[in-house]
């Protein structure tokens, strides 16, 4: 409680005591008694009484969160030049009051759902998009009143600042910048671009008009129903198509697998292949190198031995006629005599 409201406070008292001592001095007074004492009570009551309800009226104390504005009967124009900043203040009694406008931000919200907007209902702003599609935007304009303006602001709007210029100048710019863009790139690659847009024009427009724009948000941007449904079914057709694309790529790859895994099998036989014949052709050389060894090797008396040998390996003794030197002829171990 600041210091005039409690002035105000005793002065009522006094005007209650004042009146309680002209009932006492009514009843006394009908009854013939001495009412003396009681008038001057009820003079004293009285002055007290005017003097604290003059100076409480007259005291005016203004919240940090506050500025005010005084208006007036004596000065020209009706209102004092400069407003009242936070603190105690003295006003002429009864000649002037005060009009107070906050300083801290405020925040008016335009949306379409019931509990969030300013306005009840769906307060959402209509758009015909540059390519005909109808979109609903859902913004907040975050302000404050510029405290060197105030009287003026006062002057202009009085208490009606936010119904008659905040929430008419927000919705006007806001479709005339979206109507600029088309519904994709509103959505998509301009929603940036057209969001600071906005915020610089209401800029310049609140502070023709003694506000001071302190943020722009674009909440929501929402389709008309027909819209939404074409997109939704762009998006799953979209989808399809690269569903398809990724199966035909995959097949691709499987396909390129397999012939991987083919061209791996071929270059492996063609590897066996040419192992088995490089080993064949090892085995044949080694064969032939042993055979011409082994005929390097071979002399007459050794084939002898050997056709003895193999004639009958349990043969013991071998009856011969006499005048030859075997029974059977040795073969021939003379090599030819070339021509």
């Amino acid at each position: 409680m600041n210091i005039s409201s409690l002035l105000q406070g005793i002065a009522s008292f006094a005007w209650i005591g004042f009146i309680g001592v002209l009932v006492a001095i009514s009843v006394r007074a009908s009854r013939k008694q001495p009412v003396k004492g009681l008038s001057s009570a009820a003079i004293v009551l009285l002055v007290s009484a005017i003097l604290l309800t003059s100076v409480g009226a007259g005291l005016v104390f203004v919240e940090p969160d506050e500025l005010a504005v005084v208006i007036t009967v004596l000065g020209q124009g009706g209102i004092r030049p400069e407003p009242l900043e936070s603190g105690l203040h003295w006003i002429i009694p009864f000649a002037e009051r005060v009009e107070r406008f906050p300083k801290l931000n405020q925040t008016y919200t335009m949306s379409s759902v019931a509990d969030e907007g300013t306005t009840e209902g769906d307060d959402s702003i209509q758009v015909r998009t540059k390519d005909g599609q109808q979109v609903y935007i859902d913004a907040s304009v975050i302000y404050a009143v510029d405290p060197v303006k105030v009287v003026s602001l006062y002057s202009t709007w009085r208490a009606n600042y936010e119904d008659g210029l905040v929430r008419p100048q927000a919705r006007g710019v806001i479709r005339d910048v979206a109507s600029q863009y088309g519904v994709e790139e509103i959505v998509s690659t301009k929603r940036a671009e057209m969001e600071q847009l906005i915020s610089d024009e209401l800029t310049q427009v609140f502070a023709e008009n003694n506000l001071v724009l302190r943020d722009f948000v674009l909440r929501n941007i929402r389709f008309s129903d027909e819209y939404a449904a074409a997109v939704e079914q762009k998006q799953i057709a979209e989808q399809q198509a690269q569903q398809a694309a990724f199966v035909v790529e995959q097949k691709k790859q499987e396909a390129e697998q397999a012939r991987q895994i083919a061209q791996g099998q071929a270059d492996a036989a063609v590897i066996a292949a040419k192992g088995e014949a490089e080993a064949l052709l090892i085995e044949a050389q080694a064969k032939a190198e042993a055979n011409r060894l082994l005929a390097a090797s071979l002399t007459p008396e050794l084939i002898q031995y050997q056709y003895i040998l193999s004639l009958a390996p349990n043969v013991q003794t071998i009856f011969i006629p006499s005048g030859q030197q075997f029974i059977l002829p040795l073969p021939n171990t003379t090599p030819p005599i070339s021509q």
